[in-house]
């Protein structure tokens, strides 16, 4: 397909990457200023170690970025990872060892507390900027990173920090309304950095001189001070930081949390005071833990990447990102599984899908338009019950079943699948084995099992999937299992230990028919299947 070809068809597409890069096209159409290329900016505070919430921001514009790229072939872009790393450290994070060594140093910015990790980082936020970067770089994204404190002491926002001098009563009419009457009184958008300390001040402001560029306070000791706001002496506040730094960059796209979304008209209302045009906004719902709450980097109460890459692929995380990006969603352990095999079947269907389906699909998102053919004819729920079946935690063990069940199969022309076998391992013994829970059958439940093992010792054994779960279905109707729901959650809890799980028809042509009916024999005989 022709690029222009793909471009008609991107301009009428539901998706929601193209939803948004063509409003910025449709922007950046009536916007009068002339530019070279088009920014995109995601931003970063590494005040806690990158979670992944970090990680779908820039997942996402990167999804915006190559659907702008789409509509508007030959224009040049980039991606700027913005990390807030001047700000003052508030308070000491949950999740760093040693904390006490760090309490002389609260307020300093993020880039003076030394680094309490270990490694050869020179602070707290060097080493979490190269968290960040580690896996960004590993994922493959294409972005350029830059540093709040070497931008500021660069002088590269110098411009728009003495025009915010000169224009220190018009921000002031911005950011007054906002504030209690308490906070009001000592307010002031320019944060210094004391001299004496290397602390973030949040100090009134004494005086403020459009002419030289200068701000007058009171220092810690009660010292009347006058700086430059350039060079790195002075940062802004980080609402009034938002907008400047919109305003100095020339950003023409961000997104940010639903948390920033009530302060996005101030970042635009600063950005206009400095001279240049709001961007485009995203907003997004934020990621809950396993209990409802918001996660929080200082916290550490969410998942980090590197746990979503002990069970699964990149590529699962990246749809779990593209899916329903506004809706509030539980970012824990158990959502793995699902998103592992809902991205192999968008990758399975785009083969066959036309040109309008295929950019609808969110593995072209995912793989900026050219998703790679994969073969993978067992999911990660049938792995993860083969697992538990088999009492097996050997790869080579499972691969046995297998190529039973897929002849030919092998873990050198199914690579994708075996990565697939190691990650259902690790989840199964760290998820699925600390709580299975088996039961004895009733009654009408031992009936029913013991006719579903006789009727399966006289089918071949080569039958089919869905002519297996046909079989079992017909079962659970004559034992009168008015709800088949309750007659396969019971398959589970009495045979695997678990209450729910893929198609039962799929288990037993994967396990083998005769190994599931010695599983049913030994349930009826009222062993103890958890011994194994």
């Amino acid at each position: 397909m022709t690029s222009e070809a793909l471009r008609e068809i991107a301009q009428d597409s539901k998706a929601w990457p193209f939803e948004e890069a063509r409003k910025l096209l449709k922007r950046l159409e009536k916007s009068k200023v002339s530019k070279d290329e088009v920014l995109f900016e995601t931003g970063y505070g590494p005040s806690g170690l990158p979670h992944i919430g970090t990680f779908g921001e820039v997942a996402r514009t990167t999804m915006v970025r190559h659907a702008f790229e789409t509509l508007a072939p030959g224009v040049k872009t980039r991606l700027l990872c913005f990390s807030d790393d001047m700000d003052g450290m508030r308070k000491i994070p949950d999740t760093v060892p040693d904390p006490a060594r760090l309490m002389p140093h609260l307020q300093k910015p993020l880039t003076s507390v030394p680094n309490p990790f270990g490694g050869d980082f020179d602070s707290f936020a060097a080493h979490n900027n190269a968290m960040l970067c580690r896996f960004l770089d590993a994922y493959g994204f294409e972005y350029e990173f830059a540093s709040a404190t070497e931008y500021y002491k660069a002088g590269r926002f110098d411009e728009k920090l003495r025009e915010a001098v000169e224009r220190y009563d018009d921000i002031m009419k911005v950011m007054l309304p906002t504030l209690g009457a308490e906070r009001q009184a000592t307010y002031s958008p320019f944060l210094p950095i004391s001299p004496k300390t290397g602390r973030v001040l949040y100090v009134p402001m004494k005086h403020v001189d459009p002419k030289e560029g200068t701000i007058t306070f009171d220092d810690e000791d009660g010292e009347e001070i006058t700086l430059p706001v350039t060079g790195g002496r002075v940062k802004l506040q980080w609402k009034p930081d938002f907008g400047m730094r919109w305003a100095a960059l020339g950003v023409d796209f961000e997104m940010f949390g639903k948390d920033h979304q009530s302060n996005a008209p101030i970042y635009d209302n600063i950005c206009r005071i400095l001279g240049a045009p709001a961007p485009e906004h995203y907003v997004y719902e934020l990621f809950l833990d396993d209990k409802g709450q918001k996660i929080s980097k200082s916290k550490g109460n969410g998942i980090s990447i590197d746990d979503w890459l002990a069970y699964a692929t990149t590529e699962s995380l990246a749809l779990f990102m593209y899916q329903k990006p506004r809706v509030a969603k539980r970012l824990y352990f158990d959502v793995i599984p699902k998103n592992v095999d809902e991205y192999v079947s968008f990758l399975s269907a785009y083969p066959d899908q036309d040109d309008k389906q295929k950019l609808n699909n969110p593995v072209w998102h995912i793989h900026s338009g050219n998703p790679p053919k994969v073969d993978v004819p067992v999911s990660f729920a049938l792995l993860l019950n083969l697992v538990s079946a088999s009492h097996s935690e050997d790869p080579a063990a499972l691969w046995g079943f297998i190529r039973n069940y897929a002849p030919g199969a092998s873990p050198q022309t199914h690579p994708d699948l075996d990565r697939l076998v190691g990650y259902a391992i690790n989840y199964f013994h760290d998820f699925v084995k600390p709580n299975k829970k088996y039961r004895a059958p009733d009654e009408t439940e031992k009936q029913a099992l013991a006719d579903l093992a006789a009727r399966l010792k006289e089918i071949d054994p080569k039958l089919p999937a869905e002519e297996i779960q046909n079989t079992v279905y017909a079962v659970g109707k004559e034992h009168g299992f008015e709800n088949l729901r309750d007659w396969f959650k019971a398959l589970y809890e009495v045979l695997l230990g678990e209450s729910q799980g893929p198609r039962f028809g799929s288990f037993v042509a994967l396990y083998g028919v005769e190994a599931t009916v010695k599983l049913i024999e030994r349930a009826l005989a009222g062993e103890d299947l958890s011994a194994d």
